[in-house]
C-alpha cells in the first residue's frame, strides 16, 4: 500500500502524541495535555481531509475504532461527558479528538479550545493523571485486534 503523505503536514510527519496503537490505516495516540489527562486522538495514516474521502470500508473501520477508544476512555477515566471532534481547520489531516470532560475542568461546558472558565485543582488533575497507566493498558488490550 502506497501511503499518501503531505510534506508540510504535522500529522504526516510526526506521531501526534504517544502511540498506543498503530496499524497500516491509522494510529491512536495519547495527548500530553496537563488539563485533560486521557485526551486521545485517532489519526488516519494517509493524508486525507474528510471522512468522505475514505473508501466505505475505511470509513467503517475508522468509526469502529473511534467507538472503541471512547469506550475505553469512559470506562477508565469516568468523565461526565466525552467530546468527539474532527475539525481539521488548523491541520487538514483526518483525525478525531476524544476528550474526557468533567464539570470541574478548565473549560466546561465550553469546548476545550474556548476561553478557560476556571482552574482545575492540581490534586484533581493528579488523580486523573494517576489513571493514565490503566488507560494505556486498557487501550492496548481493547485495540489489539486492530493493531
Amino acid at each position: 500500500m502506497t501511503q499518501k503523505l503531505q510534506a508540510d503536514c504535522e500529522l504526516c510527519n510526526s506521531t501526534g502524541g504517544e502511540v498506543l496503537c498503530e496499524s497500516a490505516q491509522f494510529r491512536v495516540v495519547l495527548i500530553d495535555d496537563a488539563n485533560y489527562p486521557g485526551f486521545c486522538r485517532l489519526i488516519w495514516r494517509e493524508h486525507q481531509a474528510e471522512v468522505t474521502d475514505l473508501h466505505e470500508l475505511d470509513r467503517m473501520l475508522m468509526m469502529d475504532v473511534l467507538w472503541q477508544i471512547e469506550t475505553v476512555v469512559r470506562a477508565v477515566m469516568q468523565p461526565k461527558k466525552i467530546n468527539l471532534a474532527s475539525l481539521g481547520n488548523m491541520v487538514p489531516h483526518l483525525h478525531w479528538h476524544i476528550i474526557p470532560r468533567y464539570a470541574d475542568d478548565a473549560h466546561f461546558p465550553a469546548p476545550v479550545w474556548a476561553e478557560s472558565q476556571r482552574v482545575t485543582p492540581t490534586t484533581i488533575l493528579a488523580e486523573r493523571r494517576a489513571l493514565l497507566p490503566a488507560l494505556r493498558t486498557a487501550m492496548v488490550n481493547r485495540l489489539q485486534s486492530y493493531c
